[in-house]
């Protein structure tokens, strides 16, 4: 890789995380490059990105941005998750993890939030936004539903009491 190559990686690593509210760091050691390829096409469908980057190259991207903490996670077989969702990559890295035990999550960052491991485990069990939406439509959905079946309760009972009426009478 040539010095032109590198400072263009580094220039798309920082556009990376200028626009991320979420980045996962973990230890890939052991992959195969097809467990890789699973675990990229995983990441895409949660909107979430994931890169195997030289260390220093991606410490000096890191250097300005808001993830700069993450540096020191920054040795050995190291890559990143990626995300403008803030649990997308999260989530995505702890399932793999959980199915592949050679993929080891040392930490992230959500914003200028620095998380240990835990911390990451916590932020993947919590709902993505698109399930919040989800949520918030059931909520608002609700009384609309409940308020037409009360209005109308009353005449289906009208209507049950004139039937009885008019059966008690023939």
């Amino acid at each position: 890789m040539n010095r032109t190559e590198k400072e263009e990686l580094v220039a798309e690593m920082r556009d990376v995380f200028a626009k991320s509210s979420t980045v996962v760091v973990a230890h890939y050691s052991g992959l195969t490059v097809a467990e890789l390829e699973a675990l990229r096409g995983k990441m895409r469908e949660t909107g979430a990105g994931f890169k195997v980057t030289k260390n220093r190259l991606t410490k000096l991207a890191l250097a300005d941005s808001k993830f700069a903490g993450l540096a020191d996670m920054l040795t050995g077989p190291t890559a990143i998750a990626y995300s403008e969702d803030a649990v997308a990559a999260a989530k995505a890295s702890v399932e793999f993890s959980k199915k592949n035990e050679k993929l080891v999550i040392l930490g992230g960052a959500m914003d200028e939030t620095a998380l240990d491991v835990n911390g990451v485990k916590a932020l993947a069990a919590m709902p993505s936004l698109d399930e919040l939406r989800g949520k918030i439509v059931g909520v608002l959905q609700a009384p609309a539903q409940k308020l037409a079946a009360v209005t109308q309760a009353p005449a289906g009972q009208l209507a049950r009491v004139f039937g009885a009426y008019a059966k008690s009478e023939a």
